[in-house]
């Protein structure tokens, strides 16, 4: 009995010792990431005082002016850049010829630089038009396709019309 509850003893202390091990090595763990987060923490307050001192560069008047100016001048070279020959390729590669291609308003750029082509499409049959979009899919020139809404053919106007939004790939 005295040689089992010594057996026990030897265990629950080489237990302890382990637990103490792993209790350690885990507080420089948490001591190293308090230190890190600290230091990226001083990063980011530095660089957000930099910024603040910029933009109150940028917000005394003649520099407001010219920040706006850039602003509209680089807008402009963006919708400038959006080639509509290689849109007009890009739909003619993969609209079939049974669709029609109604409207195509300006491009929209959105925050991350991706354009957003707004398209009003019109075909006899609705199943050409959703053989066209399946085409727009499965291209590797426009993404996804977002908002359709369509229309029944009418006395004056003989197809059904589609309106879709579109995500295409052309690099700014």
């Amino acid at each position: 009995m005295l040689a089992a509850y010594t057996v026990c003893a030897i265990a629950l202390t080489a237990l302890l010792g382990m637990l103490l091990f792993l209790i350690v090595s885990e507080r420089h763990r948490a001591r190293d990431a308090r230190e890190a987060v600290a230091r990226v923490n001083a990063q980011l307050r530095a660089v957000t005082a930099e910024q603040a001192k910029v933009d109150a560069f940028l917000r005394q008047p003649p520099n407001a002016e010219v920040l706006q100016r850039s602003v509209l001048l680089n807008e402009l070279i963006d919708r400038k850049a959006i080639s509509w020959t290689r849109i007009f390729s890009d739909l003619e590669s993969v609209m079939p010829y049974n669709v029609r291609l109604i409207t195509v308003r300006l491009p929209h750029i959105t925050s991350q630089n991706e354009v957003l082509l707004d398209l009003v499409v019109g075909a006899k049959e609705p199943g050409s038009v959703i053989a066209f979009l399946k085409k727009l899919e499965e291209s590797p020139r426009f993404g996804t396709i977002y908002g359709q809404s369509s229309q029944p053919p009418a006395q004056n106007e003989p197809l059904y019309r589609y309106r879709i939004t579109v995500n295409y790939v052309q690099k700014l």
